[in-house]
């Protein structure tokens, strides 16, 4: 057992769901210390925050292969993992249609914070409210997969890959939850209000479909490698239909890329380092 997997046991212990719930407490609070960095770094430039988030798209990328469709493969095949994969795309497809995409504007002058809780509803810009509202609906549609994909790979039995999974997922959570914070901010929510709610938001979805991916193939194996697919079909959709052509629409395309490529090697690193 390697260190990583020794120190995860002694926190979470040896069951699989107990084990999912830890993972999704931890992605949640990574999503928490991304939203709460507005209180450090105020203003980041869309050039920070188009880099930062193809590097979370490279993570997930690297995690989705390494942590999800290679073992479901080896737990099951490829086809079964082929049609779970499928079929997490067309999830993720009829969510966006549910919640047409709303691109918020993250950079900009971000607002003073107002210097009390009844600030929260005051210098609001409301013609942006309505879009950043739909714009966390559709957040938090998305952080669904990342969820169950850390509950299915503790599920799995695999605390390698598990541990793995939950890091990447994680780290990518961190610069997500700040580009949240930032658009709420930047329409005028209070800055402390919206970055407690973006760590509950992270928290009432993530931390329950880890546990109920951890229970699922814990109680039908069978269905591992097509969670597995699923899991990373939805990922792979996020990727390529939101993260990728929204760093890639303000003009540091190229910048974008390199994250992307820093994010994939950091995760593949990451990979090794933590069955060593």
């Amino acid at each position: 057992m390697s260190a990583a997997q020794d120190l995860f046991v002694s926190i979470a212990g040896t069951d699989p769901v107990v084990q999912g719930l830890v993972g999704g407490i931890v992605i949640a609070t990574l999503n928490l210390i991304g939203a709460v960095l507005v209180f450090v770094w105020r203003d980041p430039s869309q050039r920070s925050m188009d880099v930062t988030l193809g590097a979370a798209a490279g993570i997930m990328l690297a995690a989705s292969f390494t942590s999800l469709i290679l073992p479901g493969i080896e737990a099951g095949g490829v086809l079964p993992v082929i049609v779970g994969l499928v079929l997490g795309v067309v999830v993720l497809d009829q969510a966006d249609a549910w919640v047409p995409h709303i691109h918020v504007l993250i950079t900009g002058q971000i607002r003073e914070d107002r210097d009390s809780t009844a600030a929260v509803a005051e210098g609001v810009d409301e013609s942006r409210v309505a879009a950043v509202l739909l714009f966390i609906v559709a957040i938090t549609l998305h952080n669904m997969p990342e969820g169950l994909a850390v509950g299915v790979g503790f599920g799995s039995g695999n605390l390698d890959d598990a541990i793995s999974l939950m890091v990447a997922i994680g780290i990518q959570n961190v610069p997500e939850g700040l580009a949240v914070s930032v658009a709420a901010i930047n329409a005028g929510f209070h800055r402390t209000f919206y970055a407690v709610l973006t760590g509950i938001r992270a928290g009432l979805v993530e931390i329950p479909l880890a546990v109920f991916g951890a229970w699922a193939v814990t109680v039908a194996q069978p269905l591992l490698p097509y969670a597995m697919g699923f899991a990373a079909g939805g990922m792979l959709f996020v990727i390529s239909d939101e993260i990728i052509p929204e760093t890639h629409s303000n003009g540091n395309e190229r910048l974008a890329t390199l994250g992307i490529m820093a994010g994939l090697i950091v995760m593949l690193y990451l990979d090794v380092a933590l069955e060593a």
